[in-house]
């Protein structure tokens, strides 16, 4: 696949591929107009918007209402989640999806302006935080997230990377708000900020940093899963719409659940769907959205996920972005819960799957797993013109990585791969004998 350079994807980011429309009405009585806000290159929302979207799952659902009522979708794509709020306060929006720090500030300005808001569902997380990354340029000299005090760092202020930030900078003994200057932008924005060398680095949510190290453009610094606290992305819905159309809300969720399973039951299908919709390559898609992915898809709104997002309200507070947030009222699982019937219990219990070392050889319509780094590494270096994606988990967080862009450790007759170099080093620090070798060393180790 052509890689697009950052420049075109920025431009495709920033712009929304719709224009606003209105709120879910009739107006000559038989005909009904549901506007669905979502983030098409916010990848791990696509069961909720892209590949929802793609697959029909929520007209056809619709469709069998049965109930006298004409139904048409208004799908209006943003790059972030604060244009929907701000069309779902006016009333404009019915139902969006956004990451957990925007659903909080959803939260509180609908709250705020008399327009209350509720959570109804979750698409994508990771129980340890690895959606959020902090990534450098290639040739950067930092490596660990002391060497980043008093440098420039772009992030988006009330974003989940924001909070990835803040939260990385304190465990660091680094003051978040003097240590560093940091640079308030868009993801394409701090994208090319960091390619034009005027930040140090960029802390962003999926998928800017697997992209920009797809793309060559990029390299980790830090893991988000080293935090080991929940992120995820969900489904927003106007209060009143929801009580106005219990059975329309019904019916997305329903169809949300329908493009989950199709999401796990066919993960390389769905990536390239995606890849189609957005531009973005189906390599990257998969790094997050595959069968081994960083994201989990389940609409299950999980205990976990909860509690986390009430340990998100200080952060946000503490920008000045919120006030207090009752999270309690504003989590709403009824109407999930009555879509998927008894097969929300089952799905509220499902685990994240194992973390596992894939590849996608050239023209295959599935993956290949392998039981170590080792046995993918061995298997890449013989056939090294038919792979198109190689992936491996961290030997320590689990997050998947691209095999080609891990930092690679021998340890005896191990070959471990991690996402950051300062993982890398912890674990060479308490094994002795361990060290880092090129991605070129550990190939030929393995073969």
């Amino acid at each position: 696949m052509k890689l697009k350079p950052v420049a075109a994807l920025a431009a495709l980011l920033l712009l929304p591929l719709s224009g606003c429309g209105g709120s879910a009405q009739a107006g000559d009585g038989s005909t009904v107009t549901v506007t669905v806000g979502y983030q098409s290159k916010t990848i791990n929302t696509v069961t909720a918007g892209t590949l929802l979207r793609s697959l029909g799952y929520f007209e056809k659902q619709l469709n069998s209402l049965h109930d006298g009522k004409t139904y048409k979708v208004d799908w209006q794509d943003y790059a972030t989640g604060a244009p929907i709020t701000a069309q779902m306060t006016a009333g404009k929006i019915d139902i969006g999806s956004m990451g957990d720090f925007p659903l909080l500030i959803n939260a509180a300005r609908g709250k705020q302006l008399g327009k209350p808001t509720r959570l109804v569902s979750v698409t994508g997380y990771n129980l340890r935080g690895g959606l959020n990354t902090i990534v450098t340029a290639p040739g950067s000299k930092l490596s660990s997230l002391t060497d980043l005090k008093g440098r420039k760092v772009s992030t988006s202020i009330g974003s989940a990377a924001d909070g990835t930030l803040v939260r990385a900078l304190q465990r660091a003994g680094i003051d978040p708000d003097k240590g560093i200057e940091k640079l308030n932008q868009q993801p394409a924005v701090g994208a090319s900020a960091l390619s034009a060398g005027s930040t140090d680095a960029l802390s962003q949510f999926v998928a800017w940093p697997g992209l920009l190290a797809y793309q060559g453009k990029a390299k980790a610094l830090y893991d988000g899963a080293e935090l080991n606290l929940p992120t995820f992305h969900g489904v927003t819905a106007r209060e009143d719409f929801a009580k106005d159309r219990p059975a329309v809300l019904e019916a997305f969720l329903k169809a949300q659940a329908q493009a989950t399973d199709y999401l796990n039951d066919h993960p390389v299908a769905a990536a390239e769907k995606v890849a189609k919709a957005t531009s973005l390559p189906a390599e990257v898609v998969y790094l997050y959205n595959g069968a081994h992915g960083i994201a989990t898809f389940d609409p299950a709104i999980k205990p976990r996920l909860v509690s986390a997002l009430k340990e998100d309200v200080s952060v946000l507070k503490a920008a000045k972005l919120t006030g207090d947030v009752d999270v309690d009222s504003f989590v709403d699982d009824q109407y999930v819960k009555k879509a998927l019937g008894a097969d929300y219990a089952k799905r509220l219990s499902a685990a994240p799957a194992a973390p596992a070392s894939e590849v996608w050889p050239k023209g295959a319509a599935e993956t290949r797993s392998f039981r170590t780094p080792a046995e993918l590494l061995a298997y890449v270096s013989a056939h090294r013109d038919g792979i198109r994606a190689a992936y491996v988990p961290d030997a320590t967080t689990g997050t998947l990585w691209f095999a080609d862009k891990a930092v690679w450790v021998t340890d005896g007759e191990q070959l471990l791969p991690f996402v950051a170099p300062e993982t890398a080093n912890a674990y060479v620090s308490a094994h002795g004998g361990a060290r880092i070798v090129s991605y070129a060393d550990a190939l030929e180790q393995a073969s």
